[in-house]
């Protein structure tokens, strides 16, 4: 069994390969999303491309996108929440990490992604970056317990 690539769990032939050959539709906006991932990991670039709803197609690289998903090396995707995009629902939203390898440096590619159903089957309307969140670094005194858990203060453990 061939696992499919969009981290699900099931074997590539239940699970993406039947949405991306056209042979079943994505039932959510996730599955789509899902299968999006696939079609990036197995350089699918014409199932990208038909998959994005057509009003928002005006500027698609199709080479560069090509050439980007052949140049990473895939990791894994991690859904981060859904919002709506179930079967009943004419739009939804993805959070999603795309994980890859280029020229051997771990890169992240966190987005929000839209998506809209349109005569029965779902598109990817539009994607925005999502910002890393900033580390906020508290001022620890050296009184404070300290932040491995220890049960010392922190100017008799970590603090020395």
């Amino acid at each position: 069994m061939k696992s499919c690539p969009c981290g699900s769990g099931a074997a590539y032939s239940d699970c993406c390969e039947p949405i991306i050959t056209g042979v079943r539709p994505a039932e959510t906006a996730e599955k789509l999303m899902r299968a999006r991932y696939s079609a990036h990991v197995g350089v699918q670039m014409d199932f990208i491309f038909e998959t994005t709803h057509p009003d928002h197609r005006t500027g698609y690289d199709h080479k560069g996108t090509r050439e980007w998903a052949e140049g990473a090396d895939w990791q894994g995707l991690e859904i981060v929440d859904t919002k709506n995009g179930g079967q009943d629902d004419a739009a939804g939203e993805v959070e999603f990490i795309a994980r890859f390898l280029d020229k051997g440096v771990l890169r992240e590619h966190h987005e929000n992604a839209q998506f809209k159903r349109d005569k029965g089957r779902w598109f990817f309307v539009d994607g925005a970056m999502v910002k890393p969140k900033p580390i906020i670094v508290t001022k620890i005194g050296r009184n404070d317990p300290c932040t491995c858990g220890s049960g010392l203060k922190y100017k008799k453990c970590c603090g020395k």
